[in-house]
């Protein structure tokens, strides 16, 4: 695989998946846009790491929630590396809290729908103008799309399943443009998602579950990011790839 030369953003850039994506990325030859909302720290060290490795890149704060946000962020890489962004990633988002339906106002669905769902939008609107035939979107789904999440997730699975309808729409809108389009699908992956919001024995009783009997790591995502991103899937668009050890597959 090899992204010399192209111009790279990765929203939620900063840490976990999105981190070991911005990592992979760099390592591949591109310059690396990676986008973090409310720790600069987080982006500060996931920059330093891209360097020290002898990458190329830029951190830059921005809401991916908000329209004008999401605009500046692409003038920034812009101004960084050039007008043709050539890859996104849409890795921002969240569960934000395990609500059941008697627990959930509007205000809280709205807020997890806005995280998941519209920054997506927002950031297809914003790039999509700026990205060359060739170009490849990679969205963040989540097998909580296909099976419905845990307890308390629904606002969560149902915003990750309108990523994984959009995906396919995007792909049948852009692929005449030359642009591909597709989602990749964690299953339990080792990160402060679930160090957060899925307790010990959950996370044991699913690796007990999984074929390959244990959970996925970051690296493991963002290899297959820098796959569809790369013209090794030259050929690939509209998929919702699953990455979950067996758990569930099409």
């Amino acid at each position: 695989m090899d992204l010399t030369g192209k111009t790279a953003i990765v929203t939620g850039g900063a840490r976990d998946i999105g981190r070991a994506i911005s990592l992979r990325l760099a390592q591949l030859g591109a310059n690396v846009v990676v986008n973090y909302h409310s720790s600069q720290s987080d982006g500060d060290e996931t920059l330093r790491q891209i360097k020290d490795a002898g990458g190329n890149g830029i951190a830059v704060r921005a809401d991916v929630t908000n329209w004008d946000e999401c605009h500046q962020l692409v003038s920034k890489a812009q101004e960084a590396f050039g007008q043709e962004i050539h890859c996104l990633v849409n890795n921002a988002g969240g569960l934000v809290a395990r609500k059941t339906l008697a627990e959930m106002d509007v205000a809280f669905w709205d807020k997890v729908m806005d995280l998941n769902l519209k920054s997506v939008f927002i950031m297809h609107k914003a790039v999509v103008p700026h990205m060359p035939s060739g170009g490849s979107i990679v969205n963040l789904s989540s097998q909580a799309a296909r099976d419905g999440g845990g307890g308390g997730s629904a606002a969560y699975s149902t915003s990750k399943g309108a990523v994984t309808t959009f995906t396919r729409s995007m792909a049948k809108e852009l692929g005449p443009d030359g642009i591909r389009v597709n989602a990749v699908c964690p299953g339990m992956i080792a990160t402060t998602f679930h160090d957060t919001f899925t307790t010990d024995n959950i996370r044991e009783a699913v690796a007990g579950k999984t074929p390959l009997r244990r959970e996925g790591s970051a690296a493991e995502v963002a290899n297959l990011v820098a796959c569809l991103l790369s013209d090794d899937s030259s050929f690939v668009t509209g998929n919702n790839v699953d990455i979950n050890g067996g758990l569930a597959f099409s």
